[in-house]
């Protein structure tokens, strides 16, 4: 009886076997052979006119740079979209990225960059590099930075931090581009 189970069971991981190869040639088949033609779709992109039977929906470049932020070389800090973008002298983004808030935000307006650190402690005992402030808040001051260690973690709502966290990589463009003075503009 043994014999026959086995046999069985046997039969049942062949016929399994034999369906995901069928199931997983029937997908290569019908997949494009070059992906940088496919069209990425965004989690928040607008369904296309073909879709909706409409027309096209225009959705929003995140790299655009926020309406009424100023003219002339600047940062603008987005606190709704959590977004930084870097502006030359000509209102042109040279650098955008997303940004993790501290618990103290500032209120919409034009500051300047009054200070910086190359690496410090940060007001939540994270290691930070690359530490831009431009304003004081509730006596926090608020500014960008960027953890040692890499991570954006969600600062702890019951401490005062003024930390906009971002990654390394865009700290080093921030600190290069953002020095004592610059034109920093805040929108909500």
């Amino acid at each position: 009886m043994a014999r026959s189970s086995s046999g069985f069971v046997a039969a049942l991981t062949a016929a399994a076997v034999a369906a995901v190869a069928f199931l997983a040639y029937q997908a290569s088949a019908n997949a494009p052979g070059d992906f940088s033609m496919v069209e990425p779709r965004t989690p928040n992109a607008a369904p296309t006119a073909a879709a909706t039977g409409g027309p096209p929906k225009k959705v929003k470049d995140p790299l655009a740079v926020p309406a009424h932020s100023g003219t002339g070389a600047r940062v603008v800090y987005a606190l709704a979209e959590r977004r930084v973008w870097l502006v030359d002298e000509k209102g042109q983004a040279t650098h955008t990225f997303s940004v993790m808030p501290s618990t103290v935000h500032p209120a919409p307006g034009q500051y300047t960059v009054t200070s910086r650190s190359g690496a410090v402690t940060g007001s939540d005992g994270v290691q930070i590099e690359h530490v831009v402030r431009f304003t004081t808040v509730q006596d926090v001051s608020i500014g960008f930075s960027a953890a040692v260690d890499g991570s954006l973690p969600t600062p702890d709502p019951a401490r005062k931090t003024g930390g906009i966290r971002m990654k390394r990589a865009d700290g080093e463009a921030m600190w290069t581009f953002a020095s004592i003075g610059a034109k920093v503009v805040v929108v909500a």
